[in-house]
């Protein structure tokens, strides 16, 4: 019988071998492809679930060296595997998206051309990012990022007769390869510092001190992490691959490879660098997340198609995640794990029905869209849970997650006594409710209201479509029910993982070379969530409310806006249906129309930062230099 520590590497293993065997035997072969493409994912998911039990329950760490390279003199030579409770629960995650991806392609896919190469890219992406959440080996690691960012530059341009599918997948390439050029450039550092690959000697090694030239690794590595996770100013690229790729990609790309991004964020900065009892490090965390947020909200009010939109808001929600992740505490860090597991599950299966929607209608267009629910009620409900989800309504999961977010925040404000986090609940809650108006915007737009007259002939998705939905609609249900569950056996010992850096190196590089080199875990707060703070209820109530009536006021501006156009339409133009007797015309208020009012009220700041999203890959590319420089300079300044 095989050991369990081999089902790390044959997962991984398994998938690149299986996109080999599909080039080779499934590109003519659709039976053949699509079982070896199924044989993949749920082979995948099966060995890695079958660790929950050592890993997660019995709180055991998994290690294997390949080719049993074990260390000699103390030092790693060989590529090692790592598994702990924190790289297990992004694991599942991966997983998880993978076989739900690649049910719904066989579907989605089956009328494009040249699957072989589809499914081929597809199995690469996933190897890729499974093997970077498992390695213990921080040169293998950037090895997989590279798989991974030519894996999904061809899948953003798979559909090249696309408008936008090649420039999307330039665009990618250039900021991808920036963020991995950073990557490699802080672990050349880290390798002449260390004389190591191997995070857990390298944690091990930098115990005493922060030398100039590790500081500069870290910025290096903490931009390079940022590009992979999309997160502001690094992300502009990330929502034209989102819109422009396959929905099962844009799935995966949601659902898995911005939280490789976010695993190497949280693997530097509380395992290899061990700089998280930092409190500038907290606040440089907190501040690119909050401002990740709030952009990527802003931008999904303004736009016009459902992709696009949904992309920014996975932007948006990935904000939360690096916020909680900065706050440097194990409820902080729990929250985060949390609204990444919900964020994999909510916005993957708001991409599933927006592709869906592709496939039925023809298009994602709000303005050519309305009245789906009349033909497809399955995945209309399916899209409300999502919605519900990622708006934080309770009783679904996106509501248990962004709660503990705002517990966190608020009480590390408390406990601090820095009012930047207090500043930063406030932004929280915010770009919750603006979330929560932007899917009224979806769902009105997309399905209620009239139906047009040249959709009247859709109908719901093939069965294998809907199955992936099902699934993530009941998880986004059941995580957020049973909160507690999730935290007691998921949250709670990845979370311990990433604080008890001791265990992790001594695991790879045996007993008692952690206490050797002087490493102690940080010390870190209880976490404890509570549902029922009743100043975080008065403050929710009070910016719900004041968000009712800015909506609500701005809403005087639209209504105003076709009443005077009316007068001077013509009798059977757009408007002319709001009164009685003229010709009956398609008149639903469209995407574009809802928050009209909200829009122009903010028109400035609506102006300013769409003008910064200019479209120029070029631009893009200082962005992401300028940002780095940035970061290097605040590293230095307050890492030390």
């Amino acid at each position: 019988m095989i050991s369990v520590q081999h089902f790390p590497v044959i997962a991984v293993m398994g998938l690149f071998l299986c996109a080999f065997l599909v080039e080779i035997f499934g590109a003519k072969n659709k039976f053949i492809r699509n079982t070896i493409v199924l044989i993949a994912a749920a082979g995948a998911f099966a060995l890695i679930a079958s660790l929950i039990k050592p890993v997660l329950l019995n709180g055991e760490i998994i290690s294997y060296w390949m080719g049993n390279w074990e260390p000699v003199s103390g030092y790693a030579i060989g590529i090692g595997y790592e598994i702990d409770a924190l790289n297990m629960f992004f694991a599942l995650l991966v997983v998880t998206t993978i076989l739900l991806a690649a049910i719904y392609s066989i579907k989605y896919m089956a009328r494009d051309h040249h699957l072989g190469h589809y499914y081929t890219l597809f199995l690469m992406l996933s190897g890729s990012v499974l093997g970077l959440v498992l390695t213990g080996d921080i040169f293998n690691m950037f090895v997989m990022i590279e798989i991974m960012t030519f894996a999904s530059v061809a899948l953003t341009a798979f559909r090249n007769n696309k408008f936008g599918a090649l420039e999307a997948g330039f665009k990618y390439l250039i900021i991808g390869s920036i963020g991995s050029s950073m990557t490699l450039a802080g672990i050349a550092l880290l390798y002449a510092q260390c004389h190591t690959l191997n995070m857990a000697q390298i944690s091990a090694a930098l115990t005493n001190s922060l030398t100039p030239t590790t500081v500069l690794a870290f910025a290096l590595m903490f931009a390079g992490f940022g590009v992979k996770s999309y997160i502001v100013p690094f992300h502009a690229p990330a929502a034209e691959a989102y819109m422009t790729a396959p929905t099962s990609i844009s799935m995966v790309f949601s659902g898995m490879v911005n939280k490789a991004g976010v695993y190497g964020m949280i693997r530097l900065v509380y395992v290899i660098f061990r700089a998280m009892d930092l409190a500038p490090l907290q606040l440089i965390l907190a501040t690119f997340g909050t401002v990740t947020m709030f952009i990527g909200v802003t931008m999904a009010l303004a736009q016009h198609d459902f992709k696009r939109l949904l992309a920014f808001h996975s932007i948006s929600q990935i904000g939360y995640v690096i916020t909680a992740i900065g706050l440097g505490t194990v409820l902080g860090l729990e929250a985060g794990l949390f609204h990444a597991m919900n964020h994999t599950l909510f916005k993957g299966l708001l991409f599933l029905t927006a592709g869906a929607v592709l496939y039925a209608a023809g298009t994602t267009d709000l303005d050519k869209l309305g009245g789906l629910s009349k033909k497809m009620p399955k995945t209309t409900v399916c899209f409300l849970i999502g919605a519900f989800s990622i708006s934080g309504l309770p009783p679904f999961n996106g509501f248990a997650s962004k709660w503990m977010i705002y517990q966190a925040t608020y009480e590390k404000a408390a406990t601090t006594g820095n009012f930047a986090y207090a500043f930063v609940t406030i932004v929280a809650l915010v770009v919750s409710v603006m979330t929560l108006a932007s899917f009224i915007k979806v769902t009105q737009a997309v399905f209620f209201g009239q139906l047009p007259e040249n959709l009247k002939d859709v109908r719901e998705v093939p069965l294998l479509m809907r199955v992936p939905m099902w699934i993530m609609s009941v998880l986004c249900v059941l995580s957020g029910v049973f909160y507690n569950v999730v935290e007691k056996y998921l949250l709670t010992p990845a979370a311990n993982a990433a604080f008890n850096v001791t265990n992790y190196i001594d695991k790879m590089m045996g007993d008692g070379t952690a206490a050797a080199a002087g490493v102690t875990n940080i010390t870190v707060d209880g976490a404890t969530l509570s549902l029922w703070n009743p100043i975080l209820w008065l403050v929710l109530f009070a910016i719900v409310l004041i968000a009712v009536c800015i909506v609500v006021l701005t809403g005087e501006n639209t209504r105003g806006r076709v009443l005077a156009k009316t007068e001077n339409d013509s009798e059977d133009g757009k408007y002319a249906t709001f009164f009685g007797g003229e010709k009956s015309t398609h008149s639903h208020v469209a995407g574009s129309d809802l928050f009209w009012g909200f829009k122009h009220d903010f028109k400035g700041y609506f102006k300013f930062i769409q003008g910064m999203h200019s479209g120029v890959v070029s631009d893009y590319a200082l962005w992401a230099v300028v940002a780095t420089a940035l970061i290097v300079v605040l590293m230095f300044v307050f890492v030390h």
